[in-house]
Order: structure tokens, then sequence, then C-alpha cells
């Protein structure tokens, strides 16, 4: 590839070509610590430890190593999406690379999927989900502020270099919308994911699967109840993923002193046909039993904005 036809176009890391001018990298030194950069000729790179022209890095292959004026070591990369990630600029908090991944997993987004996620945040886990689905699939993102719609769009755009065709970001209120569309999956990321229920299954056919990514406890409890009541889902699972990573250098290996512990709780449910259309019948829970939380006087007692 010519750096004429690569110009300022995202390449996927490990592309034996040379960086070009336009091109976004990441900037790595002896420390670990990571900066996002775009190359443009005659501009230079600034840090504690000296500056780096941006010439001395076009043109050379991914992995090369350039000194600062002040003698430290920089190596530059092309950013995986898990770098531009912890680095975008962000409106809300994102959806970090290992929550990214379990629900991809957990909602079985494969290529050629459609999949609808509410709200689109700062569009970190929107490039997941685009990564997963693949050119013929397709990603309806809602978003009900505008500020943080225009951040998605931003950083979208930035790691891609182009809004791609399969994606449709929408200003406005999901559970407004949401049965009007078909779709295999839907993605909530909202402070209220139980509101989007009765919509969710007019979206999904049955087999379809829900996934909510919540913070709180109380949250995945109303979730579930709302599930429930409704009747037309089932195999509802809940989870969280830890991670701890491990240092490693010769004989010593430890657990790092710092772990990504809990960020959220996962929630997936299927979409299954109504009893009276043929699916299972409801299935007996403990709150029926030991009774239910009345989440109608819960939200009566809450304090509203200003009081």
């Amino acid at each position: 590839m010519s750096d004429e036809a690569g110009q300022g176009r995202p390449q996927l890391p490990g592309t034996d070509a040379p960086l070009v001018a336009g091109e976004l990298v990441l900037l790595l030194d002896r420390k670990g610590r990571r900066y996002l950069v775009t190359l443009e000729p005659g501009q230079e790179w600034h840090s504690h430890a000296g500056v780096v022209a941006h010439d001395e890095l076009i043109g050379v292959l991914e992995g090369s190593s350039v000194r600062t004026g002040r003698g430290m070591e920089v190596t530059v990369l092309r950013p995986t999406r898990e770098d531009f990630v912890l680095k975008m600029k962000r409106g809300a908090q994102v959806v970090y690379p290992k929550d990214q991944a379990m629900i991809v997993a957990a909602a079985d987004i494969r290529p050629g999927a459609t999949v609808v996620e509410a709200g689109a945040g700062s569009g970190a886990l929107t490039l997941a989900l685009l990564a997963a689905v693949g050119p013929n699939g397709h990603v309806v993102s809602f978003e009900h502020r505008e500020d943080h719609a225009a951040v998605a769009r931003r950083n979208v755009q930035r790691f891609l270099g182009e809004q791609p065709d399969n994606w449709r970001l929408e200003l406005g209120d999901v559970v407004d919308h949401l049965g009007e569309l078909r779709a295999h999956r839907v993605v909530l990321d909202l402070l209220e994911p139980w509101k989007v229920v009765a919509a969710a299954a007019a979206a999904l056919p049955p087999g379809g699967i829900v996934l909510a990514y919540t913070p709180g406890v109380p949250q995945v409890m109303r979730f579930c109840d709302t599930l429930g009541e409704d009747g037309r889902f089932g195999d509802i699972r809940t989870f969280e993923t830890l991670l701890r990573p491990w240092d490693v250098d010769g004989l010593a290996v430890r657990p790092a002193h710092r772990m990504v512990a809990h960020t959220a709780f996962l929630t997936t449910a299927r979409r299954f046909p109504a009893t009276a259309e043929g699916g299972p019948r409801r299935r007996r829970r403990k709150s029926d039993a030991f009774g239910r939380i009345d989440w109608a006087a819960s939200d009566a007692t809450r304090p509203t904005d200003g009081q």
C-alpha cells in the first residue's frame, strides 16, 4: 500500500505498512504510559520528558522507537480498540474492555446481527458492537442527551476514520422507538433498564436476547423482576466480570497490587413466546412465597430533583 492510499485512514494494528500523516498512533514510554497522537507534518508531541517531532514518526514501521530531546525512549504503535477506549475523550462513563468482551459473548453478538444499543454514552461499547456484527450487521444506538451523542459520534469517527454505513445514531428515548424496530439483540446501558422491557419484547423475536449493564444491586433486582412479570422472557442470568492482572518478571511472579474488580452487573434474558402463544409456563420465583418489593412505593419515597 502506498502512503497516498493510506493517507490518514485507520489501519489495523499489525498491518505491514509504514505510518502515514493523518494516522492516529499510540506512543508508549518506558514506564508504560500511553498517549494518543494524530500524526501531522511539522507538528511536535510534548511531554514532561521532552519533545518528539511527528516527522520522525511518519514513514516508520509500528514498534519503532525514537528518543525525545531529553533522551527518553518512546515507541510508536497503531492503537488497539482497548488503547483508544481507555484514552479517548468521554462524555459519559465508558463501558470498559473487560465488560465489552463479556457483553459481546453473553449476548451472542455475531457477524450479521442487528443490535439496538441504548444509550450510546461515549461510543466505547458502540465500537465493540460494530466490530462484532461486521460489515453485514447493523447497530442502532439511542442516546437521549445531545452532548453525549456528539461525543459518541466523534469517537466512532475518529477510531474508524468515518461514520460506518451500518451504524445509525438516534437522538431520543429508546422506549419511544424500540417497539418500531426488529432486532436480534438489545443492549441496555441505562439508569432504569426495566422501563425498556416491554419495548424490547416487541422488538425481539423469540430466541432474541436482551442484556442490561447496571452498576447496582437494586437495579438488577428491579430489572429481573420486570422481566419475570412481563412473561415473555426466560433464562435470566446475572453476573459480573473481575479482572486480575499479574506482574511477571523472570522469577518474580505475583498478582498486581491493583485489581479491576466490580464495574457493573450484566443481566441477560432470552425472549420467549408468551405462555398463551406456546411458550413455557411462568417459573415460580422465591418472591411468590416470600413477598415482592413494592417498587411503586419505593419510587414514591425517593427524593426528586430540587428536594
